[in-house]
């Protein structure tokens, strides 16, 4: 069963550029989709309107439909974690994850003994209890994108949209917050679709991939079936040789060109 089917979706931008155009895709309940391409292939736009946060063309339905049409009723079953999201630095982290209850508050309404006990719950499942009263302002860029994922997991989606969840972390972090929110789908069935730059990582934590190119889909399928070094080369303009590693999945490795094979280079902006 798909929990998340979008149909021809287009994004039309002030100007009129239109950074995604007819994207089509599905996920299946508890399962990940990687959405890949090169900058200014539409990624980030294309989960924003997934997440209802810009206005699209063409259809997006989540199997449960949300119970009513508002945004909090989105909310609830559907959580959004921007690449680098606004983290008030005088706020404590118990603060910032206690506002995941917002959608389940009424108007003016403050969180009660339950509300609590799921952000409390949420910051012991990431391991951020010893940081509850810290300020945001001094935590660590893996701290950071931690409490992001409390602030969305006290939500109690049932969808998780991430955009680029490892970037600027350094190797180490980016593998915890990876395995951390594998671990989370899998105990919780949660369904993820999030954007990755790395292809390695997107080959071995998602379970199907699609590859984004000037906002259309240039590919979709398991990530064998899409990370081959022809498609790389003609999407990316990047020479790199593919391997497979003990479970199967690709290995990318850039490959430096000989001197007539360069690849070509395209000027895009970033979208």
């Amino acid at each position: 069963m798909s929990a998340l089917r979008a149909v021809d979706v287009r994004v039309v931008l002030n100007g009129g550029a239109v950074p995604v155009d007819g994207v089509s895709l599905r996920v299946e309940t508890g399962g990940w989709l990687g959405v890949i391409g090169p900058n200014g292939a539409g990624k980030s736009t294309l989960l924003k309107a997934l997440a209802g946060l810009l206005p699209y063309q063409g259809t997006v339905t989540l199997d449960p439909a949300p119970d009513g049409r508002k945004r909090r009723d989105l909310a609830r079953a559907l959580a959004y974690v921007a690449q680098q999201p606004t983290l008030p630095p005088d706020v404590s982290v118990h603060e910032y994850v206690l506002l995941g209850r917002t959608p389940y508050l009424g108007y003016l309404g403050n969180p009660g003994r339950h509300d609590r006990e799921i952000a409390d719950e949420a910051l012991t499942r990431l391991e951020l209890e010893s940081l509850a009263r810290r300020r945001l302002g001094t935590l660590s860029g893996g701290e950071r994108q931690r409490v992001a994922l409390a602030r969305a997991l006290a939500q109690q989606p049932r969808i998780l949209l991430l955009d680029e969840p490892t970037s600027a972390l350094d190797l180490g972090h980016q593998q915890q917050v990876l395995e951390l929110v594998d671990r989370l789908r899998l105990d919780d069935r949660l369904t993820v679709i999030s954007t990755l730059h790395d292809l390695t990582a997107a080959a071995q934590y998602a379970d199907r991939l699609v590859l984004l190119d000037r906002g259309r889909v240039a590919a979709a399928g398991l990530p064998a079936e899409v990370l081959s070094v022809s498609r790389i080369r003609e999407v990316y303009r990047a020479l790199v040789s593919v391997t497979t590693d003990t479970s199967g999945r690709p290995v990318l490795n850039p490959v430096r060109p000989l001197d007539g094979l360069r690849p070509c280079r395209r000027d895009v902006d970033s979208v």
